[in-house]
């Protein structure tokens, strides 16, 4: 049950981030300081900004299972890689060779941080 919380939270987190960046397309109404009430007519930065506050309570209870110095890494380096993979699956950025080394890198940090945890 812990691992889900923490994988949802990953999910929640990234989902987020892609929604807010559809939410600045050009086809979208991004909302402006003189111009706030746009906020309410797009969905996709709505929806954003409620991942996030998921996100965020699902880091707080994923925080009674695991130490800090766990969850935070996990649930930030998921986060990340998931929007990487995101960001070129869906808004067809680029994606190079020195990125999937990176995200190796943050993977073998994470199995060496988890693997400390009992």
């Amino acid at each position: 049950m812990k691992w889900l919380v923490l994988l949802l939270g990953i999910a929640a987190n990234a989902s987020a981030s892609l929604l807010i960046k559809l939410a600045q397309l050009p086809s979208r109404q991004a909302p402006l300081i003189n111009h706030p009430w746009l906020l309410f007519l797009n969905w996709q930065l709505i929806l954003g900004i409620a991942l996030y506050c998921i996100a965020f309570a699902l880091y707080a209870i994923a925080l009674k299972y695991f130490p800090l110095n766990v969850a935070h890494p996990m649930l930030t380096a998921g986060a990340i890689a998931s929007v990487a993979i995101l960001s070129v699956v869906v808004l067809d950025e680029s994606f190079t060779t020195t990125m999937l080394v990176g995200l190796g890198f943050m993977a073998v940090g994470i199995i060496l941080l988890t693997a400390g945890h009992h």
